[in-house]
């Protein structure tokens, strides 16, 4: 799925389970000691994104390395590579691309469900609100109040490895293209640096199947018109 809302630059590995390692995969120890307390659910999530993460790579000619987590969870990438995983019940996926062409990735994964009594009010912008309504009168079949949230945790997957500081989820507009499948985060913030411009707008796609939605966000190096 992830890879279909990517571009061919993205290298994009994912699985519908938990996979045991292939032949010459290595199991680092240092991730192992991160999640040896959690349950075995999130020991087995966390385990198989870096699995993935590492075969992405490899895609791009990088050597396995051991991925732990920064701050906020996010692993840092080899030098010259950025990238994203995400995980959710029965989905796992990873996205790196080199750092010439792209500035930062950021993909999320969600259960096509809809969001617990109440979560909307706190994500959703009056407007992000009232769209998800409508969407949902005009578009049955989708649950745009998660489709809101997923591209919301894309959005500051984006922004947080170029910025290294907060995004609330009320600092980005998000607005939906059912047709077109893709979205659009208007930052109400200062938006980062790429390339000594200010990006002020991230363009993102989705993809509702299988039980899922899932978002990302392609931020080029170099800026496209209108971002």
């Amino acid at each position: 799925m992830i890879e279909s809302v990517l571009p061919d630059t993205v290298a994009c590995e994912a699985a519908y389970g938990d996979p045991a390692p292939g032949p010459g995969e290595p199991v680092y120890a240092q991730e192992t000691e991160q999640v040896a307390k959690a349950v075995p659910k999130r020991q087995r999530e966390f385990t198989t994104v870096r699995l993935l993460a590492r075969r992405a790579l490899l895609r791009l000619g990088q050597p396995p390395v051991p991925l732990l987590p920064g701050h906020r969870g996010a692993p840092p990438g080899p030098d010259g590579v950025v990238g994203s995983m995400t995980h959710c019940d029965g989905y796992r996926a990873a996205a790196v691309a080199r750092a010439d062409g792209t500035a930062s990735v950021g993909i999320d994964a969600e259960p096509d469900a809809p969001l617990p009594d109440g979560v909307l009010d706190l994500i959703g912008l009056p407007e992000e609100t009232e769209q998800v309504g409508l969407l949902a009168k005009r578009h049955p079949g989708t649950s745009w109040d998660r489709l809101l949230f997923s591209a919301k945790e894309s959005v500051f997957k984006v922004w947080y490895p170029l910025t290294g500081i907060e995004l609330d989820f009320s600092e980005a507009r998000i607005t939906i293209d059912p047709a077109e499948r893709g979205f659009r985060a208007e930052l109400l913030v200062p938006g980062p640096l790429v390339g000594g411009e200010r990006v002020g707008v991230f363009s993102g796609r989705w993809i509702a199947e299988r039980g899922l939605v899932v978002t990302a966000i392609h931020l080029p190096a170099a800026r496209e018109p209108g971002n």
